[in-house]
């Protein structure tokens, strides 16, 4: 018998990613002499499924507080203590725990908190005590770390780089950036929110395979589910009919703001109060979840939509404007995040991007590092334009600094995509020339050819942090090189900095400073989404241990698991282990990649 329900609905729990320090840092308040921790955060953060972690394999007794029981005295332990019971009896029956994990502690009543903090004083019992930010909390549970009888980890959302390993899981393979991203900014960090929203595009069928690719990507509108509808539910039902109009003319001029002189000022008042809106520093009214808009929109009806919906042209202005701060900023030498809403708006919901305008969005991405990223809106304005030569140029040059030899392949025979694709095939020569046949008139190649290690070719043609850079290289100088790599890593090019770190290690003299800028490469350039150029190969693999590296060579040279065991003298399950452990730290995916890893340098 089959119960189909069931297996749709019992899922497996998403990989745990992105918590190694915290991780690490709890399991230590736990060790002996420590009386414990508190873990704070915003609601949906992966508190829960941290402390989870940190005592996985343990023995813990457990207490959670529940909204409907804060009223009742020791509720939540009422699983390990007698029917009737004192706080000074529950402090001695208590006491002899070891290990005691108090979950949801903003919601126990009176009585378990006093319970807590009396336990916290007494100092036998070690307690891993979780609370949400923003929820008031019981005096006697704030007063573990105001008081300093405990530490105090206060968790941050999730960075999106790090939430790609759950979007992969729970997505059956890797999303796109765009969507990734996408859905990053709708959750802000709220991963129960976030495994809602995706499940509803996978069981809906609207992650689409991108071609050439094995990514899925996500166009059109947001899927307002149980869960988006209760999260603005609560807010939403408290205001009045005027607040609401005013709420749905924001909803439908999303992605663009109100000003604030066309909207009642009483109304913004409440609804700022409330928490709905926001007001930015020029005037403007946004809303103040991304998600609003969509759930707005959705229960309009069609006679408001018809009446507030603005003109396909109505985002003209503002995206010829993002692309202009974009250009600034790249002829600036800064490439710091910048806020492009209206482009990202239109991407996401299916409509037209235009060519030049995508053309520019993935160049600075790509200059950012982010080349999958780049690559995607590339190919967002191909969409609209097959044959647009600067997009065609971008989607080469991320393939081919992703190491991606076969899309490379098909570059145009000169300029920039065939110099990276030269580079990608290992033909440095070729790359070179290349860079000399274009550097007079481009200072871009010029810097090209200080990426691939002949700074000889920029000397007089370079300005600012790239002329240092040159010049660090041309000398040898490690210490200059991880200098240039920072006030690069400030600007926001960080492909490049991990490079100038990479080009620092070699240059080195002390094995103590070859070893902090190789670990700070790798780092930046786990950042990079996959990025693999000549500066970078074989850098990696000083990150792992001697049997891993050992491991991870002979696979590169295309032994099986098997035959390495035999070589080794290892059983196949250990080289299994060790080839899993050595994907995580190179950020590879599959065995694919391990040729270029462990490829050196010429």
């Amino acid at each position: 018998m089959t119960y189909e329900q069931d297996a749709k609905t019992l899922e497996l729990p998403w990989p745990f990613t992105g918590r190694e320090d915290e991780l690490g840092l709890v399991r230590r308040a736990l060790t002996a002499g420590r009386h414990g921790i508190v873990v704070t955060g915003p609601v949906g953060c992966g508190k829960t499924r941290l402390v989870t972690e940190a005592i996985r394999g343990t023995d813990c007794a457990r207490a959670a507080g529940t909204p409907e029981t804060r009223e009742i005295p020791f509720a939540a332990f009422a699983h390990l203590l007698p029917e009737r019971v004192t706080l000074h009896r529950a402090v001695q029956l208590l006491s002899g725990v070891r290990l005691l994990l108090v979950d949801d502690a903003h919601l126990l009543d009176d009585a378990s908190a006093a319970l807590v903090h009396q336990l916290a004083v007494h100092g036998r019992t070690r307690l891993l005590v979780v609370a949400t930010d923003g929820a008031p909390v019981p005096g006697a549970i704030s007063r573990l770390w105001t008081g300093e009888l405990l530490p105090r980890l206060a968790l941050e959302p999730l960075p999106a780089e790090e939430t790609a390993p759950l979007l992969a899981a729970g997505a059956g393979g890797p999303l796109e950036p765009l969507t990734a991203n996408r859905l990053h900014r709708l959750c802000q960090g709220d991963l129960r929110l976030l495994r809602d929203l995706l499940g509803a595009l996978r069981d809906g069928g609207l992650l689409t395979r991108v071609d050439g690719t094995d990514e899925r990507a996500w166009r059109g509108p947001v899927p307002v589910t149980a869960t988006v509808r209760d999260r603005i539910a609560p807010a939403l039902d408290r205001i009045a009919p005027d607040e609401r109009e005013t709420l749905h003319r924001l909803a439908f001029a999303e992605p663009l703001p109100l000003p604030m002189d066309a909207v009642d000022l009483g109304i913004l008042e409440r609804l700022e109060y409330d928490a709905l809106i926001r007001i930015d520093d020029h005037g403007a009214v946004h809303l103040a979840h991304p998600l609003l808009g969509p759930a707005l929109r959705a229960t309009a009806g069609r006679l408001r939509a018809r009446r507030l919906a603005g003109t396909p042209d109505r985002c003209d202005a503002a995206l010829a404007a993002e692309q202009a701060a974009l250009l600034r900023r790249i002829e600036q030498a800064d490439v710091r995040p910048l806020a492009t809403p209206v482009g990202e708006w239109l991407a996401a919901e299916g409509a037209s991007v235009p060519a030049g305008y995508a053309a520019v969005r993935a160049r600075f991405a790509r200059l950012r590092g982010e080349l999958r990223e780049a690559a995607a809106w590339a190919r967002e304005g191909l969409r609209g334009a097959a044959d647009d030569a600067p997009c065609r140029t971008e989607l080469a040059l991320a393939a081919a600094q992703s190491g991606d030899v076969t899309a490379a392949g098909d570059a145009e025979p000169s300029g920039a995509a065939a110099l990276w694709a030269a580079a990608a095939r290992g033909d440095l020569d070729r790359a070179l020339a290349a860079v000399d046949a274009d550097r007079a008139y481009d200072a871009d190649r010029t810097y090209d050819a200080v990426r691939l290690g002949a700074p000889e070719y920029a000397t007089g043609r370079l300005r600012g942090v790239f002329a240092e850079h040159a010049d660090a290289l041309a000398r040898g100088d490690g210490p200059a090189l991880d200098r240039v790599a920072e006030r690069l890593q400030e600007r926001g090019f960080l492909l490049f900095a991990a490079e100038a770190h990479a080009q620092a290690v070699r240059a080195h003299r002390d094995p103590r400073a070859a070893r902090t800028s190789r670990t700070r490469a790798v780092a930046l350039a786990r950042r990079c989404q996959s990025a693999r150029t000549p500066a970078l190969s074989g850098l990696a693999l000083g990150e792992l241990t001697a049997r891993q590296r050992q491991i991870v060579t002979l696979a590169a040279a295309g032994l099986s698991n098997r035959q390495i065991a035999e070589q080794l003298t290892l059983s196949v399950r250990t080289v299994g282990n060790h080839l899993y452990s050595a994907y995580a730290r190179l950020g590879a995916g599959d065995r694919a990649a391990l040729p270029w890893l462990v490829e050196q340098p010429a």
